[in-house]
Formats: structure tokens, C-alpha cells, sequence
């Protein structure tokens, strides 16, 4: 078994894991510094969030959902990342109570045009957020703008191999937009 389906059994909640593609494209549009602050909203199972602690000073995994915050704690002991704060609960209450977020991952939809407003006002450099619906597109591209950020949209189809028949095939996993705002 690949490390790809390895992964997506060892550490599963609904909506989850995060492709290893979406991963490397979305980290490297957040241009993470050593020292920065890096927020995941809507950790899930914790593949982004192991992927940030590998580039960041800290990361706040956060979560409404008792089961992701339990995954994504698993899948930081399993890996030894040591600079991750889990927190669950309403992504805009716990970004409140931070002092600072350089940058944020968000791969949820709920509330996302609040929470990139309150990111922006309380001084996020880049925001990245990955979608599958088309209104969630839209509105991170609505609320990027009226907050004055600039905004970049990658549509990503993303196919891997398999073998039919002694021969290989592609079978495609579903479309993923990755929407980034910077200041």
C-alpha cells in the first residue's frame, strides 16, 4: 500500500486527509517563515498541520470537531511535532483570543468570510484556503477583495495511477480550488 492510502486509513475524519499535492501547493503559496505564527482552520486530520509545524515557529490546529482535534493530535505524535497547539472550538472566538497569526491555512467553509475578515484585520499576511464548492470559492474570493487583499485562484485536478489489466490507468480525484490572499 502507498504512503498516500496509508495515511488516508491511519488518519480519518470525513472531508479528510488533505492530498499530499494540495499540501506541497498550498504551503508553498504561504510562503512560511521560521518564525512565524501559522493557523490551521479546520485542521481535520492533521496533514496540513504536520506539514506547517515542519516550516513554522507554531502552529494552532483548530477545530470545532472533538474527532479532528483527537486525529490531528494522533497524527502530531506519530510524526514528533512538538510546536502545535490544539484547539477546539469556533475558529473567530479562538482567533480572538491569539496574539498574532502571520499566516493561516483554512480548509473549511464554515464562516470562512468572517474569519478571512478577522484574520485581515488582526494582521494575517497571507491567508490560503482550499475548497471543493464553487460558493466557497466565491466567497473567499468576495472577502478577500473587500478586505483590499490580492487574490490568486488555482484550479487543481489532481489524477493518480492505478493498474487495470496489467496496464495503468488514471483515476481523478476530485477538483480542488486553492484560493490565496496576501496583503
Amino acid at each position: 500500500m502507498d504512503t498516500v492510502n496509508e495515511n488516508s486509513q491511519k488518519y480519518k475524519v470525513p472531508g479528510g486527509p488533505t492530498q499530499p499535492e494540495i499540501v506541497a501547493i498550498a504551503l508553498s503559496k504561504l510562503e512560511i517563515e521560521p518564525d512565524d505564527l501559522v493557523a490551521d482552520i479546520g485542521c481535520g486530520t492533521g496533514t496540513v498541520t504536520v506539514a506547517l509545524a515542519q516550516k513554522a515557529k507554531t502552529v494552532f490546529a483548530i477545530d470545532t470537531r472533538e474527532e479532528a482535534i483527537c486525529c490531528t493530535e494522533k497524527h502530531c505524535l506519530d510524526t514528533g511535532c512538538s510546536n502545535v497547539c490544539l484547539m477546539q472550538g469556533d475558529a473567530q472566538s479562538i482567533i480572538k483570543t491569539l496574539d498574532k497569526i502571520d499566516r493561516a491555512f483554512c480548509g473549511g467553509s464554515k464562516g470562512i468570510e468572517e474569519i478571512i475578515t478577522l484574520l485581515y484585520t488582526r494582521g494575517t499576511v497571507r491567508i490560503v484556503v482550499t475548497a471543493v464548492l464553487l460558493e466557497t470559492v466565491i466567497t473567499a474570493i468576495q472577502a478577500m477583495k473587500e478586505n483590499g487583499m490580492r487574490c490568486e485562484v488555482i484550479h487543481l485536478q489532481i489524477s493518480r495511477s492505478t493498474e487495470l489489466a496489467g496496464r495503468t490507468m488514471l483515476i481523478p480525484i476530485n477538483p480542488v480550488y486553492i484560493i490565496i490572499g496576501s496583503r
